[in-house]
């Protein structure tokens, strides 16, 4: 028997695509997504503008199929996180971040991450495969129906959770392509936020395929520092992925701007020597620095720094001319800060193993970086 089609991974294009193939018209594709879509019908026998044929072999071969919800937890903030189920027996983690006038979900595209960050708690988890296009969808189209009884929707997205977006590139640009798609989401592209760790060769193809915004997880001013912070800098340095970013930037039109992210962390990155060494870093880009406090999880080997430092290296970066702005620390008391997201993942790279046999203490980057004078 052959696989159903979950429509939910077919963007507009691959819609229609489909639609011909079976010797119909193109607009037929259209109408399907406004159905699906605009009007929240899920029921192929109500969607009356279709051709009855065309609705009973729709049935047979396709679905509209969303992850299934593991567990939901609601922090005292009002943050809520959901662990929804995908490749069968592996979850992964997704968070809704309710704000004043917008309601922001951070969604995942990896089943863990094939990077391993030092300071994050997916990374720890291993890998084990990309997220299709329509479980990455499908965590967008959960979250609306929770916020369906409020009378509200998702405004913004941030490509955030578990996982490195750009090592998932078909699947993460045509979910990013559904979400701003006018007969689907109808998103804008300034809304709608893919977040890499500096995967160069994505980067230099991704205006291509969007014009989405694009923020960049630096954590570091220096190859030296990245290199153990981030370890794919080891092949990207910082120059050769700040030229990848220039150059998106010149797609984008004017007054876009880049996202840069800077997760600190007490005695190893946070000093401000290094917040004016990434002043002169950036100088001449077009962009905004979100500054992260770290947040903690078992076994890190890292801290917090204190909130006074947290400004003092804000205060740098303003006074040099740069909105520099510090994330608010939101779902801590559920693990759905920024960093925390693990999931459940049968680890085929067994990094899980060698990570908790080792505790991966950070003692050696601490004592280098105590040198650093503020």
């Amino acid at each position: 028997m052959n696989e159903l089609i979950n429509l939910y991974g077919l963007n507009r294009s691959h819609l229609e695509k489909l639609f011909v193939a079976q010797g119909l018209q193109s607009f037929r594709g259209r109408q399907l997504m406004k159905w699906i879509y605009h009007s929240g019908i899920s029921d192929f026998s109500e969607m009356s503008d279709l051709p009855l044929a065309t609705r009973d072999w729709l049935s047979q071969r396709t679905e509209l199929a969303l992850p299934n919800v593991v567990s939901r937890e609601e922090s005292t903030d009002g943050t809520v996180k959901w662990a929804v189920q995908v490749h069968e027996d592996e979850c992964v983690e997704m968070v809704l971040i309710p704000e004043k006038g917008r309601n922001t979900l951070c969604v995942s595209s990896q089943v863990g991450c094939s990077l391993d960050c030092s300071f994050c708690s997916t990374g720890k988890q291993g890998f084990n495969g990309n997220l299709s296009t329509a479980e990455i969808v499908g965590q967008l189209l959960l979250a609306n129906q929770h916020l369906e009884s409020k009378n509200e929707m998702i405004t913004n997205v941030v490509f955030m959770g578990m996982g490195e977006p750009l090592l998932n590139f078909e699947s993460v640009l045509a979910a990013a392509n559904i979400m701003m798609d006018d007969m689907a989401f109808g998103l804008s592209k300034r809304k709608v936020t893919i977040s890499s760790s500096g995967v160069v060769p994505a980067i230099d193809k991704l205006s291509e395929h969007t014009d989405c915004s694009l923020a960049i997880s630096l954590h570091a001013p220096n190859d030296s520092l990245r290199d153990q912070l981030v370890p794919i800098n080891r092949r990207y340095p910082i120059e050769t992925l700040l030229q990848a970013c220039r150059n998106y930037l010149k797609t984008l039109g004017p007054h876009r701007k880049l996202l840069f992210e800077y997760t600190l962390i007490d005695q190893v990155n946070d000093h401000l020597a290094l917040a004016k060494e990434l002043a002169n870093l950036l100088a001449g880009i077009p962009c905004k620095i979100n500054l992260i406090p770290f947040n903690d999880f078992d076994h890190s080997g890292y801290r917090t720094p204190e909130r006074s430092q947290v400004f003092a290296f804000q205060s740098v970066l303003i006074e040099r001319g740069y909105t520099a702005m510090i994330r608010s620390t939101r779902g801590e008391d559920i693990s759905a800060a920024c960093g925390q997201l693990a999931g459940n993942v049968r680890d085929r790279t067994k990094r899980s193993e060698r990570y908790l046999a080792s505790r991966a203490p950070s003692s050696i980057l601490v004592s280098e970086n105590r040198r650093v004078s503020s």
